[in-house]
Parts: structure tokens; sequence; C-alpha cells
């Protein structure tokens, strides 16, 4: 995996990427209790996730535009449409990965805590 998918030195002061040889999804070590839990994605995985986010940022750039010059509502609506969709792609996209990794990872090791988690935020997108 290239040096383009790790977490940046410094971005939290008691993280610092996890090895490869570690579970995909994985409370941070240390006692200092700050919480940061990171993922670690495939090149691929990480590549269409940005491509997509980029797309969704141009979309919204692209709306505020259209705000700026004053574009008639329903244009303006339109696009707004598109730009949920693209989001609601996005998402989609970061359930599957979390399930076919994250939480069936935690299931294959007798865990439930990343089901439950799964479930409470599944509770929040609809």
């Amino acid at each position: 995996m290239s040096d383009v998918n790790k977490i940046p030195e410094g971005s939290c002061p008691h993280c610092s990427p996890a090895p490869a040889e570690e579970p995909c999804c994985a409370p941070a070590e240390g006692s200092t209790g700050c919480g940061c839990r990171h993922k670690q994605r495939t090149e691929e995985e990480y590549k269409h996730l940005i491509t997509r986010l980029n797309r969704i940022e141009g979309q919204i750039r692209g709306i505020r535009s259209m705000v700026e010059k004053d574009v008639y509502c329903t244009d303006i609506l339109v696009q707004a449409a598109a730009a949920r969709s693209a989001l609601n792609g996005f998402t989609r996209e970061l359930i599957d990965q979390h399930l076919s990794t994250c939480v069936a990872e935690d299931l294959k090791n007798g865990g439930e805590e990343k089901l439950q988690e799964f479930l409470w935020i599944l509770n929040k997108l609809v």
C-alpha cells in the first residue's frame, strides 16, 4: 500500500497507522484513551471512495455557483437531487465495505461489537 493511504503523522497525537497484520478496523492502542479508530483500505478502495467524494464536492461547488448566479430554483433543486444521490451512493459503498470487512471480521472472531455499532449508525442513516 502506498503512503497516500496512510494516516498522516501528527493527525492524532496518540495514534499511528496500524501495521498491515492488524485487523482492518481496530481501536487505537495506548493508554491515552483518545478513542481514535482507523480503517486500513486497499489502494483500490481508497481511490474509489476519494473519486466519489471529489465528484460530490464538485457538484456542491456547482450548486453554490448556481445560487450565486441567481439560477432558477428548480434547476438548482435538480442539481441538489443529483448531489444527494451521489452522496447516497458513497454511503452505500462505505456500508458495503464496512459490512464485508470490519463487521464480518468481528463476527468471525466471535464478537458482536461492530454489528451493534453498525445497527446504531444504520438508525441514523434511515
